[in-house]
């Protein structure tokens, strides 16, 4: 039987309500590179996958979808830089799980469109 041969996520879609305002968010608060910005859509560099943003086409409306986790070296101080840029944190910085020798960390915060996303960070057990 032939396999599908996936190898990773070459793009992700998110709709958003205002492109301006949510390119400012992406390129200048979280500091993503902007790749290119064409006929209302946006796409942006996160570690070779690009992340499009859009409106919601046709009669559509904006409905936030799925969240996206953001891997950081240092989540406690990404999380303050990001609290400095007004960044609507839900929570702060919280263990999640313990597991084989790994604690994995996470703060969970909003988009200027009202997109949850979280910041994720994985440390050795002391």
């Amino acid at each position: 039987m032939k396999t599908v041969g996936i190898q990773s996520i070459g793009q992700i879609a998110l709709s958003v309500e205002n492109l301006d305002r949510a390119v400012l968010f992406y390129r200048d608060v979280l500091e993503l590179p902007l790749l290119f910005q064409i006929n209302g859509l946006a796409f942006f560099d996160v570690n070779s996958t690009r992340l499009m943003l859009s409106k919601p086409e046709g009669a559509s409306k904006h409905s936030p979808g799925s969240v996206f986790y953001f891997v950081v070296d240092d989540l406690h101080a990404t999380y303050q830089t990001l609290k400095q840029r007004e960044v609507r944190f839900l929570d702060k910085p919280h263990l999640i799980a313990k597991m084989n020798g790994i604690e994995t960390w996470m703060a969970f915060f909003q988009d200027s469109e009202g997109n949850t996303l979280a910041l994720m960070s994985e440390f050795p057990t002391k």
